[in-house]
């Protein structure tokens, strides 16, 4: 399988510089690096984006995350092995990436509890890691970057 073309963030000067600062910024906030990366592998699988799913899984292996907690992350709300902080995000996760699923997106109830465990700083480096996320898979499943894909 290959991409139809090559990753627009790559063709257009200055993408990825900018997009990199927004990743150089939601690093530094308080979220733990783990939390973000289980944000970005539940929104890619939410997605179906494979190039995603594959780094991810890739990146979350790296840092030693355990393989139960990547086998069960489609179904975390079930499995014991998220702190409620963690589950807070990921419910955050899946309601901003799938805005249509309800006519009230993003309920009260998801935002007060991510609010609970996150302060204002944080929630907006959950937020940008989201909207990041759902912004790069949108680009690869259109282009349909296979999965294995280095940018470099």
């Amino acid at each position: 399988m290959s991409a139809r073309m090559k990753n627009p963030a790559m063709v257009l000067p200055g993408v990825m510089k900018a997009i990199g600062g927004i990743y150089e910024a939601m690093r530094a906030s308080e979220v733990p690096q783990e939390t973000l990366e289980l944000i970005h592998l539940r929104a890619s699988q939410i997605n179906g984006c494979a190039a995603c799913i594959d780094i991810g899984t890739r990146n979350l292996k790296k840092a030693g995350e355990t393989d139960e907690r990547l086998w069960a992350l489609p179904a975390w709300r079930e499995a014991p092995y998220y702190t409620e902080a963690e589950r807070a995000a990921l419910a955050l996760t899946e309601a901003a990436t799938r805005l249509a699923d309800r006519p009230d997106a993003v309920p009260d109830q998801i935002w007060n509890d991510a609010a609970d465990h996150y302060d204002e700083q944080e929630l907006a480096a959950i937020i940008l890691m989201i909207a990041t996320t759902n912004f790069f898979n949108r680009i690869n499943v259109t282009i349909r970057e296979p999965a294995g894909t280095t940018w470099s």
